[in-house]
């Protein structure tokens, strides 16, 4: 009895079992089973590489929009310590402001419209 002969005994993965295999039709369904074999483990190298450069990707991605967020929250900082200074210096103006007075006052605003009118 050859090796092939005693190795391809009815199998459940590939010959049916009431079936015995011959030399020929063992070696083409073991050739057929590595083929399938490389090409899967080609297939998972391919799966595990765009992985693991999607991860790169999402990593990339991840440090630039934490980056973009340090840079905006700076400019948040700055504008608002600028509408304090604003704030402070309108406040510091309202007491002198001609203007602010005299639109609050009705006398003003009779002079107001006028001087509005036309010659």
């Amino acid at each position: 009895m050859s090796d092939c002969d005693s190795s391809c005994q009815p199998h459940q993965d590939h010959v049916r079992s009431s079936q015995l295999c011959d030399g020929w039709t063992c070696l083409k369904d073991e050739g057929r089973r590595l083929k399938r074999r490389e090409k899967n483990r080609v297939a998972a190298q391919k799966s595990r590489k765009r992985q693991t450069q999607r991860a790169d990707q999402l990593h990339q991605t991840c440090e630039l929009l934490e980056q973009r967020n340090r840079k905006l929250k700076r400019e948040v900082d700055s504008l608002s310590e600028e509408q304090n200074l604003l704030t402070e210096a309108l406040r510091a103006h309202e007491p002198f402001c001609p203007i602010m007075h005299c639109a609050l006052a009705p006398s003003c605003m009779q002079a107001d419209s006028a001087a509005a009118r036309p010659l």
